[in-house]
């Protein structure tokens, strides 16, 4: 207790601290590196897993399936890997999770295509997302509450912010190993080098990655003391579902379904508004993109210092009102002048990705702070996942919506909705920043869930 009392008191970050940081970090990169997988990577050869025959509508389905099929095994994750990352251990159900994704990943990687299968190879695929899923769901789960448990309080923003840049920095590395192999081999055909099998090399990077990942953490990342020193909990998920804990639970979803709604206006729609109304070449939808997700790796950062000055409450809250407001207004100005200038486009599509989605850097440290050490993982976990169900149906809200407007506005309303429901849920919850998990140790985990 009094390493870990002494670190939190005086700022330090111990060499266990350090560890526990980079694994989480690079733990989420490659959590993201995946998820991107077949968004960036395998859309210019979806033709090698569906039948030629198959239309443009049948043909996104398809798609959109084998991404969802991940969104929805994360919450899956979450629940099941949440229990035992606050039962059994942080670092334990880490390197689970890890390498299962690991190996989810290079069986992907070796998938034969419709030509080999017929149906069956999308069939598996999506399976394969499915389980790739719920393994994801397990490592932030688990690796982000033993970095946080390791933090001083006084520096949790600013390195809870480091954790959360594996998202922007994973999209931008994947987006150019893409447009690399893009560019020495060609996608024009169902027989083209990359529709045959470049795919499979990004694929491959991730299951080495999860792998070296692995290797890494079971070396050199130990156990959160925090965790040990309360003695894990027995039920962190009956505990969760209960009293004080759910009403904590309740404002958290609350304010991550404003972060997930808000967040796909800007990496989901946005990036399709850029080809069409726009008119960029796919080329420079990538490069704009890049360039976007590298400085909004740096508005994380500067939302985790900031929050560690004025707090998370109050900054979440301002945040909420910016987008609501002036980011609304900037989405509306590129869509409907269209600007023919790249380096206008290319400024407004990076501040407004940057305004979006920089909340997101006190997304691992904010949610953290909420709950006690007994059910910090399944609280944050769950917390973080579960929220991404109501809003990952955006595409519906969009079809809605174009009764009675122009179907590329269609995201303007959803960024407002998403940006009030931070401003909700940010107000109804209290300032964390001071949050001392210490004093955790010092209280019987059933004694502080049940008070």
């Amino acid at each position: 207790m009094a390493t870990v009392a002494g670190a939190q008191q005086s700022g330090a970050l111990t060499p266990k601290a350090k560890n526990a940081i980079r694994g989480a970090f690079l733990g989420f990169f490659v959590d993201m590196f995946d998820i991107y997988l077949p968004i960036v990577v395998l859309t210019p050869a979806i033709a090698y897993f569906v039948s030629p025959n198959l239309g443009t509508t049948a043909t996104t389905i398809v798609s959109g399936s084998i991404f969802a099929a991940t969104l929805i095994g994360r919450p899956v994750g979450a629940f099941i890997f949440g229990h035992f990352a606050d039962a059994i251990g942080r670092r334990r159900t880490t390197i689970i999770a890890v390498s299962g994704f690991g190996v989810a990943t290079l069986l992907m990687a070796l998938l034969p295509g419709y030509e080999q299968w017929g149906m069956g190879a999308v069939i598996v695929f999506v399976l394969l997302r499915f389980v790739d899923g719920i393994f994801l769901g397990g490592e932030y789960t688990s690796a982000s509450p033993l970095a946080m448990e390791y933090c001083p309080k006084e520096k949790r923003g600013f390195y809870g912010a480091i954790i959360m840049t594996g998202y922007p920095l994973a999209y931008a590395t994947i987006s150019l190993i893409t447009m690399f192999l893009l560019f020495l081999m060609p996608s024009s055909g169902l027989n083209s080098p990359y529709v045959q099998w470049g795919w499979r090399i990004p694929f491959l990077v991730g299951a080495a990655i999860a792998f070296g990942f692995v290797i890494y953490y079971t070396r050199f990342v130990s156990e959160s003391e925090i965790w040990e020193k309360t003695g894990g909990s027995e039920a962190p998920l009956k505990n969760l579902f209960r009293g004080e804990n759910l009403k904590n639970f309740l404002q958290v979803f609350v304010m991550m379904s404003g972060f997930w709604l808000s967040l796909y206006t800007a990496a989901a729609i946005l990036p399709g508004l850029l080809g069409d109304p726009i008119g960029l070449s796919k080329t420079n939808v990538t490069i704009a993109l890049v360039i976007a997700n590298v400085v909004l790796a740096g508005s994380y950062i500067a939302a985790g210092v900031i929050s560690q000055r004025i707090g998370r409450r109050s900054l979440l809250i301002a945040i909420g009102a910016i987008m609501a407001v002036v980011v609304t207004f900037l989405y509306y100005l590129l869509v409907s002048t269209a600007p023919k200038n790249l380096f206008v486009v290319i400024l407004l599509t990076t501040v407004i990705t940057a305004l979006v989605i920089w909340p997101w850097g006190l997304a691992t440290t904010y949610i953290n702070e909420r709950f006690h050490t007994s059910i910090r993982a399944s609280g944050f976990g769950l917390g973080y996942s579960l929220a991404v169900i109501l809003p990952a149906f955006y595409a519906y809200y969009q079809a809605a919506l174009a009764n009675v407007m122009p179907f590329q506005y269609t995201a303007l309303p959803l960024l407002v909705i998403g940006a009030l429901l931070i401003i909700v849920g940010a107000a109804w919850g209290p300032e964390t920043k001071d949050a001392d998990f210490s004093e955790d140790v010092e209280v019987m985990p059933r004694e502080r869930v049940e008070a």
